[in-house]
């Protein structure tokens, strides 16, 4: 009886054109909508006193959202699938000099960004000096070789510490190995923290530190740097030609020069993958002296990760466009040189040498 009462209460204020007002689950509590749920920055665990970031006297931690600025729109999406690379050291011929894996693991987008390349000009005439991997902000960053650490923390660049350094949060490695008689040097820019202090053994794989944004940068991502001989900026060799192809790719590496032999500084060209369409653009190195070519390939480009295959490569000189199709090969590197109007030539750095004449 009661329950028919209240049925036909209600059916009478409906009737007399009242509103019935039914409570709203969110009034009775705190509930947040899904996908909305905001998680406390996490607390930053066992990283060495000596290198983690103050927290400034008396600061509130806020949650703001984080914002991605970059100077220019990137290449489009890739597919994060990669073949796993070959076993190090991989070097096919003698020349070769492949030691070093990924920085970034396999799980996240670890090969080069394409519009950042090495000896690139961006940001104030800055001479690019490493490669940027894009990856998210947090990403474990690992040692591409085994050494030691000889920087972790701030003031890598100037050799002071302190945060107003271009590469940010950074560690430095001096390798157990080398190259042609010289110590090898890597180097891991804008990380958001360390985990490993100076003078710590580190193996190949392990993780070292977290992608982040510090230092000169418009984004989270790592900068990578090889460096032969002495641990300076001005001792920088193309990462693309140290770290490890994945398994059936190849590199392109060339030489490019006008019709006299002189280097072609920023001169565009394109790469294009005849069986599936796919297209890079690239530019040659820039006229730095802290850009530093191979000793052997005496290289002004470099693009790595070419899926062996059949390609065409183009670009404009003097009005005039040349083009070539080539082959990428599993595992090597591709060589050619560009000579003005003579065109392209494909071949090893001795075949493609000029032949001395006598008495030079």
């Amino acid at each position: 009886m009661p329950g028919r009462v209240s049925f036909l209460l209600i059916l009478a204020l409906i009737l007399s054109g009242c509103t019935l007002v039914v409570p709203s689950p969110a009034a009775e509590g705190t509930s947040t909508p899904t996908g909305l749920v905001a998680t406390p920055t996490p607390e930053i665990t066992g990283i060495p006193a000596e290198t983690r970031l103050p927290e400034p006297a008396g600061s509130t931690p806020t949650l703001e959202p984080i914002r991605f600025t970059f100077p220019s729109a990137g290449a489009p999406p890739e597919s994060i699938w990669r073949p796993p690379l070959y076993p190090i050291p991989w070097a096919p011929t003698e020349h070769d000099h492949f030691y070093f894996i990924r920085p970034i693991g396999a799980n996240e987008v670890n090969w080069p960004d394409g519009t950042y390349r090495y000896g690139g000009i961006f940001f104030e005439d800055v001479v690019h000096s490493g490669v940027d991997i894009g990856a998210p902000l947090g990403t474990p960053v690992l040692a591409a070789g085994s050494g030691k650490v000889i920087w972790a923390g701030y003031g890598l660049y100037s050799g002071v510490e302190g945060p107003d350094d271009p590469y940010g949060i950074a560690v430095a490695i001096r390798h157990d190995f080398g190259f042609d008689g010289k110590s090898l040097f890597s180097l891991y820019g804008h990380l958001s923290q360390v985990n490993v202090i100076r003078g710590q053994l580190v193996e190949v794989g392990q993780v070292i530190g977290e992608v982040g944004e510090t230092g000169f940068t418009t984004g989270p991502h790592l900068h990578f740097e090889v460096r032969l001989g002495n641990n300076d900026f001005f001792t920088t060799y193309n990462p693309e030609l140290w770290i490890a192809p994945p398994e059936g790719w190849g590199v392109l590496v060339g030489r490019v020069m006008g019709t006299a032999g002189q280097l072609l500084f920023h001169q565009e060209l394109t790469v294009t993958n005849l069986d599936t369409g796919r297209v890079w653009q690239t530019v040659t190195y820039a006229d730095q002296v802290s850009v530093n070519a191979d000793p052997y390939y005496r290289e002004n480009f470099t693009v790595s990760d070419l899926p062996a295959g059949r390609y065409e490569m183009s670009t404009w000189y003097l009005g005039r466009h040349k083009v070539i199709e080539f082959e990428v090969f599993p595992g090597r590197v591709t060589f050619f040189h560009f000579r003005g109007m003579e065109g392209f030539r494909f071949g090893t750095p001795d075949e493609l040498r000029p032949t001395p004449t006598p008495g030079d």
